[in-house]
């Protein structure tokens, strides 16, 4: 029968789908899209071929910038409860707009749903999902102030998925809805371009 031979990388790859802890100390892999290295038999949700890139040891990944898998510990090394949460804000900052759930931040991150709802919760005051609410209006305050966009391609563009949810929850946390928000801010520019004209008159 004839077998094809496979190359390093195919080796490589072969031992992180299959979680083989045989090549556990031998090599790393880090996943370039969460910045996030691991030990080949890590459990963690397997990443696209071509966002891995891998490494003889963990302290080439630590000098490349990569951070130690929460789940799987490479190397023993332990990155600090604060640090963790602060690189998954930074990813819910830069992915807001996507479908996210708190399994999904546990998958990116490495580390069960219960460890991150608790730790991040310790850290920044409040819940994952709140964090994500948080993100979302912000970027929708903006959209609103800056854009001709419907409330419901706003909606869409920040990541909620149903229109009456974004014009529900944002009118629970600024107590205006949507609509009524953009021709408040449409009716101060107003005045303010207003004032400034007659300022403007007055002084020559």
């Amino acid at each position: 029968m004839n077998m094809k031979k496979l190359n390093i990388s195919d080796i490589y790859w072969k031992a992180i789908i299959e979680c083989d802890s045989a090549y556990d100390d031998k090599f790393y892999y880090g996943v370039k899209t969460t910045g996030i290295f691991c030990r080949p038999s890590c459990k963690s949700r397997k990443p696209n071929k071509e966002n891995v890139r891998i490494f003889k040891n963990a302290y080439i990944a630590l000098e490349e910038k990569f951070r130690p898998c929460k789940r799987c510990k490479p190397d023993g090394l332990h990155l600090p409860a604060e640090e963790w949460i602060e690189q998954i804000v930074q990813w819910i900052d830069q992915h807001y707009c996507e479908s996210l759930t708190l399994q999904t931040l546990a998958d990116i991150s490495h580390g069960s749903p219960y460890h991150l709802q608790r730790l991040f919760k310790r850290v920044k005051g409040i819940s994952p999902s709140e964090y994500v609410q948080q993100i979302r209006l912000e970027k929708a305050i903006d959209l609103l102030e800056t854009s001709g966009l419907s409330i419901s391609e706003i909606g869409s563009a920040v990541g909620f998925s149903s229109t009456p949810y974004f014009i529900t929850l944002f009118k629970k946390k600024l107590g205006y809805t949507p609509s009524s928000y953009r021709i408040a801010c449409r009716q101060n520019l107003k005045k303010e371009l207003v004032n400034r004209d007659e300022h403007e008159t007055k002084d020559y």
